[in-house]
């Protein structure tokens, strides 16, 4: 007469619950990165082929009908360099990104240009991926 255990150890190991917390956490990254919009205004930018990774300190938008902000704020470009300075106040390395509509006369973008050879600043000018 055979005396069975009643009790056998299963080691096989089951990836299941592994495979769902996997993919919650996709789901989650994939809703994260959509709710991140680091430029709230809408702009036509202009194309090129060489992007940096460089990471500005603040950015200056100017929209199609020649509004000027600094980040998501309405500036006057009469202030916009008193703006400017107050924000790189202590700042090693100040670099600043500029976001202009393709629509913007030039003009207008080197008079930012200039504010930021004036002072100093490094100059990044904003353009989309071809």
């Amino acid at each position: 007469m055979a005396i069975k255990r009643g009790s056998k150890v299963n080691s096989a190991f089951s990836s299941a619950s592994m495979t769902d917390l996997m993919f919650l956490l996709l789901v989650f990254m994939l809703i994260a990165t959509t709710l991140i919009n680091p430029n709230a205004l809408k702009l036509t930018l202009p194309t090129s082929n060489n992007q940096i990774k460089e990471k500005p300190y603040t950015t200056v938008s100017i929209t199609a009908d020649l509004q000027y902000y600094v980040e998501t704020v309405p500036v006057a470009f009469d202030e916009l360099e008193t703006v400017l300075v107050g924000k790189f106040e202590g700042a090693e390395q100040p670099t600043l990104s500029l976001h202009a509509d393709k629509s913007v006369p030039i003009d207008n973008v080197v008079k930012v240009m200039n504010i930021a050879k004036d002072n100093k600043w490094t100059l990044i000018l904003a353009t989309s991926p071809n």
